[in-house]
């Protein structure tokens, strides 16, 4: 039997909760057993579930149910829905109010002209705004060098495709934002892993790694939440000039923490989105190459695909021009560390890491929790978190830790989630999945 149709079968268990989230699935063999099938098609029946994002393994665990709707949800959520700790995305109660005269300003003035096409590098006036949003800690860049593409993750595409050759090195944090080891993959690039401390990339790593590019994030980092500090910044720098090592510098979340420049300006492409500032529905990405470089990011971000929309692009200069983008980020900067405070307060005594300003957090476990057993025990509670494999660059080489996003849920259940989760940290992995 194809382990495809075995496969189908525990996903529809689990979609009609008869298999529930932080379930154990037994051992493959004793599965192979039960189904009459080959040890070898059990593995792949648990690869299968695995790559849909249904289960989750640890070695000397087990396997565990990760996807569906908790049977016994343990925090108020409307509609009994899981408590999304996540996904990262910021909404203000009242941020349609905000967002909605500048639309219907464009439908009763510029439809139209919203509707034709338009290039990536947008219109003059969108182009002068955006390059003073983007500007940071003395950094301003030249209007006619910015880009626009559909969204945060096209302008990356974008920016990596045009600077790193299929079958070229890419150096990237060896805990990085899993879109880019998913984009890699497509583009046909190697994943070169920098070992980080909690200053950041170790320079001596990046001076080792053999790359002629690298995709950083040395602002808010996703997902430690950290950011580099002044002297590790003028070390980076400093081998990045060295080694003629080109830099994309992936500041989506730099808009909450301090204001510092790009690593060094002269060598770095900035790419950003409008996303993270205003709603996830809301799309539009930022490249910002060097000057010698514009040409060749733009023929990559048109020939991929990957330029904005009209429509966007002229919602997106109405935001900017009226002041909405600016209120909007000065409330969410405020929020932000209202939640920072609250994951510190509930989750004091644990090892959690994160900038002030951070809407996520990095908590390394205490000893007797893996972080793959810790997700599916939170999971069964009703809490949404993420395993640090989901982060990590080389398969089997994840530290031990979760990260947890702050953003999507309102304050209460927040501190309820939070409260929870310091409960069964506490514990032991024995008492929720005896043997």
């Amino acid at each position: 039997m194809d382990h495809r149709v075995i496969a189908d079968r525990i996903a529809a268990d689990i979609a009609a909760g008869r298999l529930k989230p932080g379930d154990r699935l037994p051992p493959q063999r004793r599965f192979a057993r039960r189904h009459g099938i080959a040890a070898s098609t059990a593995a792949r029946v648990y690869g299968e579930l695995a790559r849909r994002g249904l289960t989750t393994g640890e070695v000397g665990r087990g396997t565990f149910v990760r996807s569906a709707r908790p049977a016994e949800p343990a925090l108020p959520e409307p509609g009994g829905a899981r408590v999304d700790l996540e996904f990262n995305f910021c909404l203000l109660p009242d941020q349609t109010e905000l967002l909605a005269p500048a639309l219907r300003g464009l439908v009763d003035d510029g439809l139209v002209a919203a509707t034709t096409p338009v290039g990536v590098a947008g219109t003059p006036e969108v182009r002068a705004a955006t390059a003073a949003l983007l500007a940071r800690g003395g950094w301003a860049p030249d209007p006619r060098r910015v880009l626009f593409t559909g969204n945060g993750r096209q302008a990356i595409a974008a920016a990596v495709a045009a600077l790193v050759p299929v079958g070229g090195r890419l150096g990237v944090e060896a805990v990085t934002y899993p879109v880019v080891k998913a984009l890699a993959a497509r583009l046909g690039i190697t994943l070169v892993p920098l070992a980080v401390d909690d200053a950041g990339v170790l320079p001596d790593a990046l001076r080792a790694a053999d790359v002629r590019a690298a995709y950083l994030q040395p602002v808010l980092h996703n997902p430690l939440g950290t950011t580099v500090p002044p002297g590790r910044r003028a070390e980076l720098a400093e081998v990045v000039r060295d080694l003629d090592v080109q830099v994309v510098e992936d500041a989506v979340y730099a808009f909450l923490g301090p204001d510092l420049p790009p690593l060094a300006p002269e060598r770095t492409t900035v790419v950003d989105s409008l996303s993270k500032r205003l709603a996830p529905g809301l799309t539009l990405g930022f490249v910002v190459p060097p000057g010698h470089l514009v040409d060749r990011v733009a023929a990559t971000a048109r020939s991929g695909g990957w330029a904005a929309g009209h429509f966007a692009l002229a919602a997106a200069g109405r935001w900017l021009a009226d002041g909405t983008v600016r209120a909007v980020v000065d409330r969410k900067r405020a929020l932000a560390r209202e939640r920072q405070l609250l994951a510190r307060t509930h989750l004091a005594g644990f090892d959690v890491r994160g900038d002030p300003g951070a809407f996520h957090c990095w908590w390394r476990l205490p000893d007797g929790w893996r972080a793959e057993t810790f997700t599916a025990a939170a999971s069964r509670r009703g809490i949404a978190i993420t395993p640090a494999a989901a982060f990590a660059v080389v398969p089997g080489h994840a530290p031990n830790a979760v990260r947890l996003a702050l953003a999507s849920t309102d304050e209460d259940t927040l501190v309820s989630a939070l409260t929870t989760l310091a409960a069964l940290a506490r514990g032991a992995p024995e008492d929720e999945f005896p043997d």
